[in-house]
């Protein structure tokens, strides 16, 4: 994938762009993650889809912001796609970037051609006041992966980053903090306002999700299903092949229509 930015709203933005010439899916992480995630899942698509994964306000290499509202976020999803002069495509999120996914297909539905909600729910509740212990600059690589903690960890290693003054993360925790409240609330009426074909990815081994929750979001869209796979909450991490089966099965179906 070729790293590649824009500039919107006085932010720089950086993504990475698999290329090619099919029907184009925007991948946007979750909290703490960045675009370097999607790597194996854009591989598993190539070379019938091209995958542009976006660095989100705050993540990976692009800036920080001084607002995180939803706004915010849809904005820049939304001067991506005019950078890429690319409609329609398919959105694939994970938490935060799920969230913005659906929330943007019901503001422009005519921009959307499917949906891929990776183990996010519509009524989102979550306070992790923990992350704020990550922040600052650790003298070795290792004292932070352990300030983090086992569990988290592995999720995080794209986001860890070397300076001259020793290692840190990419995004700053308080940031993340006022992004998950902005997220906070519940979305019933953004999840049903649109009708593209969309399947509801659940991780079996997630704790941030239940499948029941992710059954009922499938059951009351049209057009949608839901599966569960062998992995956590991010599920194009854990079973990269098994997302792209997914979304080859959803380009295919909207290519028919």
């Amino acid at each position: 994938m070729q790293r590649e930015s824009f500039r919107h709203a006085g932010l720089r933005f950086s993504y990475l762009d698999s290329g090619g010439s099919g029907p184009t899916v925007i991948a946007l992480h979750a909290h703490w993650m960045e675009a370097a995630g999607f790597t194996e899942l854009a591989e598993a698509l190539a070379p019938e889809l091209r995958v542009v994964a976006l660095d989100q306000r705050g993540h990976g290499g692009s800036d920080h912001a001084n607002s995180y509202t939803r706004e915010d976020y849809l904005g820049d999803l939304e001067a991506l796609l005019d950078h890429l002069g690319t409609r329609p495509v398919i959105l694939l999120g994970n938490s935060l970037g799920a969230v913005n996914a659906y929330q943007f297909a019901s503001r422009h539905p005519s921009t959307v051609q499917a949906l891929v909600i990776e183990d996010t729910g519509v009524q989102i509740h979550e306070e992790p006041t923990f992350i704020l212990q990550w922040a600052g600059v650790f003298a070795r690589r290792q004292d932070l992966v352990d300030r983090i903690g086992p569990r988290l960890a592995p999720q995080l290693q794209e986001s860890i980053r070397e300076t001259n003054e020793g290692w840190t993360l990419a995004f700053e925790p308080s940031e993340m903090l006022e992004s998950q409240r902005c997220v906070n609330g519940d979305y019933w009426q953004d999840w049903l306002a649109s009708d593209c074909p969309a399947v509801v990815i659940r991780g079996m081994s997630s704790r941030f999700t239940n499948s029941e929750a992710l059954q009922e979001m499938a059951a009351r869209r049209p057009r949608t299903h839901f599966v569960e796979l062998d992995a956590g909450h991010a599920v194009h991490v854990d079973a990269p092949a098994a997302v792209a089966m997914e979304v080859r099965a959803l380009a295919r179906a909207v290519s028919t229509v």
